[in-house]
């Protein structure tokens, strides 16, 4: 076994031991993307110097004895919305080609400070406005997508190029091409980790989390990245504890919701059974199944659109009116579409969220967590803009992909993707294990759970 292909608690394991060195793992890290990222295109910068010099310090400091924790060491991927000192921040957009920060981005320092080391920025979909992130493919499936926006965290972690990444998630983009590259990926709650220094997509939808090999590993970053920071006005001041403990507590006894709408409508069949498999399996640990109803589910499209449309279009109003031809095609327009929302349609948005929060606390009540698909379908082909339903209808990818993931981000929750099983051809499905606000410790436990009775998770693609 290489390096590179030990998951992140593994490779920790071994570096406190002093098996392992950082500057070990970072060049069997770096070795791999050499190998396979000209298939890929995972990143949109690979810093292999800073990486290698960060690695030899996290070496001498451990050779002393100032180890920094169980992250010390790890090579990790930056999302391209996250500033960087020093290294250009594209967003994977033209209006940003020449950006170089002056400074790191809240998450990046944290990941500095846990003595981390990065190997690159990873594409995004253009400003992660969309679903599909055009530059990246799928490392199980090349002629397939890597889904977005954070499709060249989710595709670095799914080859073995990192053992970790930074993505960021609105309507989804943590969990979509988490589900379609095969990896965890966790959408922490509202507020739980700082988003100073973030190209911001929709403001009041905005979170960033942890892309990794598995659960245990997703929780380590977690507890890395987490915490209340006064520069951001969204930042919750809700304690964080040490995602680590309870993570092997099991499910016996957790209630857990299985929607009978919304998420069951359109499905694919392949994801429907693996799905479906997966809830057994915590039934089987002792979990005790319960059918809720998603209300007010009619409303969630609309309400998201009604607020994340026009946020967008307030955050890129200068550059739209400076400089429009830098933006994509497709991201103008939607920019664009953004301003005919009216002030009023999106107020009126913003109170139907609190209707539908106050109607998912009812709901919880009854429940510990929901489990649902991540994604209605595996990843589909790189060249489609479509996906066609089992009627016969169609609608636009980006729109489909993030439908079952965008209750989360509306609502603020939680929500956890593990990796469930294959397809008939080969690619990852996911499921997508949703808590109460500030409920990450029970979410990961139960992905934890599932994770230790299945052998699913924490594969990387055969490249």
């Amino acid at each position: 076994m290489q390096p590179y292909e030990l998951t992140l608690t593994e490779a920790s394991a071994s570096i406190s031991s002093g098996e392992l060195s950082p500057r070990e793992l970072t060049e069997s890290a770096l070795a791999r993307i050499e190998a396979v990222e000209g298939r890929v295109h995972a990143f949109a910068t690979v810093t292999a110097e800073i990486a290698l010099a960060q690695a030899d310090r996290a070496t001498a400091e451990i050779a002393r004895g100032s180890y920094r924790g169980p992250l010390h060491g790890i090579p990790v991927g930056i999302k391209d919305l996250m500033n960087t000192a020093g290294t250009a921040t594209t967003a994977s957009s033209k209006v940003r080609a020449q950006f170089v920060p002056d400074t790191d981005a809240a998450v990046v320092e944290a990941v500095g400070r846990a003595g981390m080391v990065m190997v690159g920025k990873t594409h995004t979909h253009e400003f992660a406005y969309g679903g599909v992130t055009p530059t990246t493919r799928n490392p199980w499936d090349l002629e397939r997508m890597a889904g977005g926006s954070s499709g060249g965290s989710a595709a670095a972690v799914g080859y073995g190029g990192v053992l970790a990444a930074l993505g960021s998630d609105t309507g989804g983009s943590i969990r979509i091409p988490a589900s379609f590259c095969g990896t965890v990926g966790l959408k922490p709650t509202f507020g739980r980790v700082s988003r100073v220094g973030v190209a911001s997509l929709a403001w009041s939808l905005d979170t960033v989390g942890p892309l990794t090999r598995n659960v245990s590993d997703a929780a380590l970053v977690l507890s890395a990245i987490a915490g209340h920071d006064p520069r951001d006005p969204g930042s919750a001041r809700t304690p964080v504890p040490d995602f680590t403990e309870g993570l092997e507590d099991g499910v016996h006894g957790l209630r857990i919701g299985i929607p009978t709408n919304f998420f069951t409508e359109d499905l694919d069949g392949e994801t429907d059974a693996a799905v479906t498999a997966a809830v057994r399996v915590l039934e089987g640990l002792g979990a005790v199944v319960v059918a809720v109803v998603i209300p007010q589910a009619e409303h969630l499209g609309a309400v998201i659109t009604g607020i994340m449309m026009p946020e967008a279009s307030a955050y890129h109003r200068r550059a739209l009116r400076e400089t429009p031809e830098l933006f994509t095609e497709e991201v103008r327009s939607l920019l664009e579409v953004g301003e005919t929302i009216l002030a009023t349609d999106y107020i009126d948005a913003l109170r139907f969220r609190q209707s539908m929060k106050h109607a998912w606390k009812d709901m919880m009540r009854a429940v510990d967590v929901v489990v649902a698909p991540t994604v209605l379908t595996p990843a589909l082909p790189a060249q489609d803009t479509e996906r066609f339903r089992p009627d016969g209808t169609s609608e636009d990818a980006n729109v489909e992909f993030g439908r079952l993931s965008i209750p989360a981000n509306l609502l603020g929750l939680p929500s956890l993707q593990v990796p469930c099983g294959f397809s008939a051809a080969g690619l990852p499905l996911g499921v997508q294990i949703m808590g109460r606000p500030f409920a990450e410790q029970t979410v990961l436990a139960v992905g934890r759970a599932y994770e230790l009775a299945t052998d699913t998770v924490g594969r990387i693609a055969p490249l």
